[in-house]
């Protein structure tokens, strides 16, 4: 099986399981996504989820955010890992988006990425979840089923998400990105696979002998 035909049977097979995968993070428009996306950094999303429930509740948009207070913001969050440096980020993120953006969240990788504590994969997620625009955000269960699947050589996020991208129709990106996902923590984890034993690895290298050792991302 190549490439090619290993891409054509994932996509089939992930279409099975999720045809319509949800957004895995709590949120009620695009400014509490792009917070609820930015706390997930080092922290699982259902403890994020747990959380921000509370804090949307009080803050949804950048200028109630930013009335809080970084304190404030904090003491919503301090159960999340790094919680000091988000609430600072979404303090600061939150002014920034007052006074440049008009209270609104920008609609492009580039300047998302400017914003305090929002990397290529945050800006990434936002742009495909928030505004429907083509991208491929790769994350830990991402890029070791990329290495599994043999789609990527995994020496990085952003060669995998480069790969990904030259292999699957970009129509389909967006929603690959929540499938794999949805994929990875359910079926090939970590720990529980190690490329021989869940169903889609079984089926797309029936003959492979050897464990994949999947690089970090």
């Amino acid at each position: 099986m190549n490439k090619k035909q290993r891409a054509n049977l994932i996509m089939i097979r992930l279409s099975e399981k999720y045809p319509n995968p949800p957004i895995p993070l709590y949120h009620i428009n695009e400014y509490t996504l792009l917070v609820a996306v930015l706390l997930s950094a080092q922290s699982t999303d259902k403890k994020v989820n747990e959380l921000t429930t509370n804090l949307f509740k009080y803050a949804s948009t950048a200028k109630e955010m930013y009335a809080l207070g970084e304190e404030k913001i904090y003491t919503y969050i301090k159960q999340l890992g790094l919680a000091k440096t988000k609430a600072r980020n979404i303090y600061k993120l939150s002014e920034i988006l007052i006074n440049k953006y008009n209270n609104t969240i920008p609609n492009t990788i580039e300047a998302l990425e400017t914003l305090p504590g929002v990397g290529h994969k945050t800006a990434s997620v936002v742009m495909a979840q928030a505004f429907g625009k083509p991208t491929f955000p790769v994350d830990t269960h991402i890029h070791r089923l990329a290495q599994r699947w043999k789609l990527t050589s995994g020496n990085n996020v952003k060669e995998t998400e480069r790969n990904l991208k030259s292999i699957f129709p970009k129509t389909k990106w967006n929603l690959l990105h929540l499938q794999m996902i949805f994929y990875g923590r359910e079926y090939c984890q970590a720990r529980s696979c190690d490329g021989r034993r869940c169903e889609l690895c079984k089926e797309l290298f029936p003959r492979r002998k050897k464990p994949v050792i999947s690089k970090k991302a």
